[in-house]
């Protein structure tokens, strides 16, 4: 397997790994442009555009490009996040000219229809209630809406109702010309293929697209703050926030390495004390999140009114006792956790396709894989017990809980 990176003219970046062994190619084209580059009104666009994008195009409808990929056997997907926009196809090996073509037509060549807009602003409404009716998903956006308080990256991915319903094709248009740039967008490939194949086709679909680059979003910077959703519901969701760090950090490794510790799996101090030991959640898990600047790490746990209190007080317990460090045995079984995860992403082509995407558009260079298990084994327990400290010890706390709000309130007086 080896890696290999081209930089067109106009500032488009193609990155591959050819694996011979397999019969398939997953491809995608990763846009350096995500939520966060929204204005306050523009709330939701990004998704919504994601959404538009597969609606038709010049040339196919809607139903043509369905039916193009599917023909095929293969399938197409996108996803939205707050840093960026991706499409991708995974395919057979002789059919990666197709999903090319296809993805550049999508990204390039998009008309949308006004028809389709309203109907597709429906479907996203609907998009926006199935979360909001799902405590344990609008925790998060609630979470992070406090953490980065009346801040772009603080904003939900999907918007909300009253900026959905605004969207116009012209506003959609406009967005797509200002942002959907050459120096913006990489094309990721993994699976059994030629690279220079791979650059001549994506040089010919491609051909078309504007140069130039996307400004620098808003610079993010944790707030910290509580916010309560009263609801009548059997638990209470609970997440709580503090300061993370960014991609960029020397801390990175540790902190996931932290995380991991306090509540990354079964053998994690939370799922043993929280679940194991004293049946108080059936979720409980910390997680660690990073963007270009900036992070947040968390605490996530769902549990009945009566049982919050003392929820709490074990999860306080447990993130004091790793500011003296972890044990030997965690310690090395969390490593190997973090290794292993790594390692194996390697294996599946959309996993690899995904992360050499997300390297360049973060770091613009690949991570040699020794260089990241060299990273992750560059930690010793000495850092975990630093970053465990410098998190217990933050008065940045952030609290987001959905559920009775009387209980909630107790909760928060104790």
């Amino acid at each position: 397997m080896s890696v290999e990176v081209t930089r067109l003219d106009n500032g488009l970046r193609v990155v591959s790994e050819s694996r011979k062994t397999v019969e398939t190619v997953a491809v995608g084209v990763w846009v350096d442009v995500g939520a966060r580059y929204e204005t306050l009104e523009q709330n939701g666009l990004t998704h919504c555009l994601e959404h538009m994008l597969f609606k038709g195009t010049k040339s196919r409808s809607a139903r043509d490009i369905a039916f193009a990929i599917e023909a095929a056997g293969g399938h197409m997907n996108a996803f939205t996040s707050r840093d960026n926009t991706t499409y991708y196809a995974r395919v057979l090996k002789q059919d990666l000219q197709l999903a090319v073509d296809l993805l550049a037509d999508l990204v390039l060549n998009s008309v949308c229809d006004a028809n389709e807009l309203e109907r597709e602003k429906d479907v996203i409404l609907q998009e926006i209630g199935q979360t909001y009716d799902t405590p344990d998903d609008i925790v998060f956006d609630n979470l992070q809406s406090v953490a980065f308080k009346n801040q772009p990256i603080g904003r939900t991915i999907l918007g909300n109702a009253e900026t959905v319903k605004g969207f116009t094709r012209s506003r959609l248009l406009d967005f797509l010309q200002t942002h959907y740039l050459a120096g913006n967008i990489v094309v990721s490939a993994v699976g059994n293929l030629d690279h220079d194949v791979l650059v001549d086709t994506v040089q010919s679909k491609f051909a078309g697209i504007q140069t130039g680059s996307r400004e620098t979003p808003e610079v993010a910077s944790y707030v910290g703050g509580v916010h309560i959703e009263d609801r009548q519901l059997e638990q209470l969701h609970l997440t709580f926030g503090w300061p993370g760090v960014s991609y960029h950090d020397d801390r990175y490794y540790a902190h996931q390495l932290y995380s991991t510790i306090l509540g990354g799996g079964m053998s994690s101090r939370l799922f043993q004390e929280v679940r194991e030991h004293r049946g108080l959640a059936y979720s409980v898990y910390s997680f660690s999140s990073s963007h270009a600047e900036t992070g947040l790490f968390g605490i996530y746990a769902g549990t009945s009114p009566g049982q919050a209190q003392e929820l709490v007080s074990v999860l306080e317990t447990e993130m004091d006792a790793l500011t003296t460090g972890p044990g030997d045995e965690e310690f090395h079984i969390a490593r190997a956790q973090l290794k292993a995860g790594l390692l194996m992403a390697l294996e599946a082509t959309t996993s690899r396709m995904e992360q050499l995407g997300r390297q360049m558009l973060v770091f613009d260079r690949i991570i040699p894989v020794a260089e990241m298990i060299a990273n992750v084994d560059a930690v010793d327990p000495r850092d975990v017990a630093d970053v465990a400290s410098e998190i217990s010890a933050s008065a940045a706390k952030s609290l987001a809980a959905v559920g009775e709000k009387s209980a909630i309130e107790q909760l928060l007086s104790q």
